[in-house]
């Protein structure tokens, strides 16, 4: 069962930064888990594939590390963690590939991912999942099914509330609707709303009445990210979802709703550190790249920060020990 669930990267680096491949779930041993999931929900009839189904091959080319004697990004020093990418610990991190793709049933593929997920979450795995567009995290989000209450910290330039599309209730515009009837989802914040999106004011009152913190780009500018993290609940289990048009579109251009004033780099990094070092950050996703449309790889290479300062601060957390 489980090699019908996931397959081998087809980027020509394999995986991420190098690490390990394995694409069997009975023996799970990884303190990191790295996995794509490619294919959301389609709002079009029979839409098969859209470009950010390539985005997790496309990240993990980008990194570019297997190709080098002595990957650099792991065993380099790297001025945004103060050392090497694992600060010499010993901490597995394991690229699981990617979710089978099943183009002709894309609910098979979430229910593929569910299962993946779960297995992951369920070792005790710390999972980041590179997407797809965002409707990816739902079926993320409903494999972290636990007792214990989780906090959705959630970027994005749109809410992410809509309840369907054509009929579609699990698609890109809907994640944010989806947690909130999780009973294991608590607190929802969001961070970097801005522009215009599919949200009616509808969907606006209904976040607002579930009790979400919206803290709007304009506003997260006036306040900074230290006041937004304040606002997040400490000691907690958390849940980090980051659409990449929540960044601004000059330092994240490869996405379809590109909108002006969003986060810079120096507030999301402050917010993943601040967020790991907040409580225990169960899993975080990175969806709605879109690789044809990046300008100098400039996407991609904050993908891949991203992804390495949430590793190297959950690393320093002392998640693992």
């Amino acid at each position: 069962m489980a090699s019908k669930l996931l397959e081998t990267p087809k980027s020509s680096s394999s995986t991420f930064l190098g690490f390990p491949l394995e694409l069997e779930l009975d023996n799970l041993n990884a303190d990191i888990a790295i996995l794509g999931i490619p294919f959301g929900l389609p709002y079009i009839p029979h839409e098969m594939s859209n470009d950010q189904s390539h985005a997790p091959d496309a990240i993990r080319q980008n990194a570019q590390d297997a190709a080098w004697e002595e990957p650099r990004t792991r065993f380099h020093y790297d001025w945004d963690l103060g050392g090497e990418l694992l600060d010499g610990r010993n901490v597995k991190v394991v690229d699981y590939g990617n979710v089978t793709a099943q183009t002709d049933s894309h609910e098979e593929h979430y229910r593929k991912a569910e299962i993946v997920a779960k297995k992951i979450l369920a070792s005790g795995s710390t999972l980041i999942t590179l997407g797809g567009d965002h409707g990816v995290s739902i079926p993320v989000m409903r494999a972290m099914e636990r007792d214990e209450k989780i906090t959705l910290v959630h970027v994005d330039a749109h809410l992410d509330w809509r309840d369907e599309i054509n009929g579609v209730k699990e698609g890109y515009s809907s994640p944010m609707r989806r947690a909130s009837e999780m009973r294991w989802f608590d607190r929802i914040v969001q961070i970097g709303m801005r522009g215009v999106g599919s949200a009616r004011s509808k969907e606006v009152e209904d976040a607002r009445k579930y009790g979400a913190e919206i803290i709007t780009a304009y506003e997260l500018h006036e306040i900074g990210m230290q006041a937004a993290l304040d606002r997040i609940p400490n000691n907690a289990n958390y849940y980090l979802s980051i659409d990449a048009d929540g960044l601004d579109p000059t330092i994240m251009p490869a996405v379809t709703a590109p909108t002006p004033g969003g986060l810079n780099w120096v507030q999301i990094y402050t917010l993943i550190h601040g967020l790991v070092n907040k409580g225990r950050v169960l899993g975080m996703d990175l969806v709605e790249i879109s690789p044809s449309l990046d300008n100098g790889n400039m996407t991609l290479v904050h993908a891949e920060r991203i992804i390495c300062n949430f590793i190297g601060a959950t690393v320093r957390a002392n998640y693992f020990e």
